[in-house]
């Protein structure tokens, strides 16, 4: 790589007030990216959870409801899993499993090239978590 290219990460936490919710972290990611200072790059969001995902999509609370609504009909809770005999989450583990934990979007002069909808989710399926961590890594230069 040449003498340009850099890496930033940024730690931040979020709290959860529901089983489900869908929770925007748009802004902490352009925060990051702005204290960054890398112009041009990736930024990869992911969240160091099982029972939780990141998604890039539209928030609007109807399609936020609607996206949880896809996940407990595609991956019913209290169905008879067989990990439900530990700990009762095995629908937010498959959930998250099926999803995935994080995303990556491009940055280009300073900016997240989200389209004009696009926000960045996390998306909780096991709380509600007095903290979730969201790991912020923008490299570039």
């Amino acid at each position: 790589m040449g003498s340009g290219f850099r890496v930033y990460m940024k730690e931040v936490e979020v709290s959860s007030k529901k089983k489900f919710e869908v929770i925007r972290i748009t802004e902490l990611v352009k925060e990051a990216v702005r204290e960054s200072g890398i112009k041009d790059g990736l930024v990869l969001v992911y969240v160091p959870h099982a029972t939780a995902t990141v998604i890039v999509n539209e928030y609007e609370p109807r399609i936020c409801e609607d996206y949880i609504e896809w996940l407990r009909r595609y991956v019913p809770p209290n169905i008879g899993w067989r990990h439900d005999e530990i700990d009762d989450n095995a629908h937010a583990h498959i959930a998250s499993a099926i999803v995935g934990p994080g995303r990556v979007i491009p940055v280009h002069n300073g900016k997240l090239l989200l389209g004009t909808w696009q926000e960045i989710m996390l998306v909780e399926l096991d709380g509600p978590r007095a903290s979730r961590k969201v790991i912020i890594e923008v490299i570039g230069g």
